[in-house]
């Protein structure tokens, strides 16, 4: 049994992205971020950023004490390396596998989620601010269309690099992405979104919240607000 601490963000969708495919009995424990549940000193013990996803495990593979993962590039290598799925075991493949995580975990995602916090979240409006990160996304958009030209997958089978960069794709439209600019990235996309599992994975995220995060001013400060005084 994977214990799942989740909210349905991008990150979060990438871990039961994982889960629904590998078939992996697992339990969703909701973080609900617009209300500060993240601070919670339990959460804090597994996840000490105060940022979801991170999981339990009660059943490692090395017949031990329960281990607790958190960052989710982190818990989707730990994932594929105990089921031995969605990372190819051929050195070549597996690591273009972890330049691709690696690129959305360090690329993708950051830029990402500032074109969504100027755009979207930020109370003041810096068109500045918000041509940087969209423009950011567009080229980050064009490097995945053009390592997608030749095949299916990120990395030619479906991985953990694909788990990684689908859920900050499916936002597009608020990223001010159109998707018809990337004809290889949007045949990826419609690939991934059509999955059984996808499909599994986003139905569990309705069934757990259908509304945004920040609500109102004291869930703006809850995501938004923290400095090195939030650190405890």
């Amino acid at each position: 049994m994977i214990d799942l601490y989740y909210w349905t963000t991008p990150n979060g969708h990438k871990i039961t992205l994982f889960l629904e495919e590998a078939g992996l009995d697992y339990r969703i424990i909701p973080v609900n971020i617009g209300k500060g549940d993240q601070f919670a000193e339990d959460f804090l013990a597994i996840a000490p950023n105060n940022r979801i996803p991170a999981i339990v495990d009660h059943a490692p593979t090395d017949g031990g004490a329960a281990i607790s993962v958190f960052e989710s590039g982190a818990i989707l290598y730990y994932l594929a390396e105990k089921t031995g799925q969605f990372l190819s075991k051929d050195l070549r493949k597996k690591t273009q596998t972890l330049e691709w995580l690696n690129w959305q975990m360090g690329g993708l995602g950051p830029m990402a989620g500032q074109n969504h916090h100027f755009s979207i979240y930020a109370p003041e409006k810096i068109e500045y601010a918000q041509q940087r990160y969209i423009k950011e996304t567009a080229r980050l958009y064009a490097v995945l269309n053009k390592q997608l030209k030749d095949r299916d997958f990120i990395a030619g089978d479906y991985s953990i690099a694909d788990m990684a960069c689908y859920p900050w794709i499916v936002p597009h439209e608020a990223q001010s992405q159109n998707l018809n600019d990337y004809p290889y990235l949007k045949a990826w996309y419609d690939r991934i979104a059509s999955r059984p599992a996808t499909l599994r994975a986003y139905d569990k995220a309705s069934q757990i919240n259908t509304q945004p995060s920040v609500t109102d001013e004291q869930s703006r400060k809850l995501l938004f607000g923290q400095d090195a005084s939030s650190i405890k």
